[in-house]
């Protein structure tokens, strides 16, 4: 069953007040506006694609001055009350997280040691605690093939 739904697809752009959806024959499309901000990022959702030799969700963002893309997306997590989307994708120890914002912004985590997530934030640099602290919210879908 894959990650990315159309009723996922709908639960996120809702928790990130999306003012447009687009449904394309092989993905999402998905415009975040922030007026306030004055910035926009356009998240693309592939819920099965050709990665290599296998396929898998990838997710893509796109700014007015980068380009993101996380493959092999393993599930992801909303939060309404931050107004944030994390997604996360893993490879043995270790995990990748991009968290996209109602306010049109978004981090990129990765190659992070999976038990940063799980350990005392108070024992970590200031400068590593972020992507542990940003990536714990997605702990409960890790090591699962479901949605958040």
């Amino acid at each position: 069953m894959p990650i990315f739904t159309k009723k996922d697809v709908k639960r996120i752009a809702d928790c990130l007040k999306a003012k447009e959806i687009i449904f394309e024959k092989d993905h999402f499309r998905l415009r975040i506006i922030s007026s306030k901000e004055k910035r926009a990022v356009v998240l693309e959702i592939y819920p099965k694609v050709s990665v290599g030799r296998k396929k898998g969700a990838m997710v893509v963002v796109y700014t007015g001055n980068s380009h993101l893309q996380l493959h092999n997306c393993s599930g992801y997590v909303l939060s309404k009350e931050l107004g944030e989307a994390t997604f996360v994708g893993e490879s043995k120890d270790k995990i990748s997280g991009l968290v996209v914002e109602r306010e049109a912004a978004c981090s990129l985590y990765a190659n992070v040691v999976r038990d940063l997530i799980s350990g005392d934030f108070s024992k970590l640099g200031v400068e590593v605690m972020l992507s542990g602290v940003a990536l714990s919210l997605a702990e409960e879908v890790l090591g699962k093939k479901k949605k958040g």
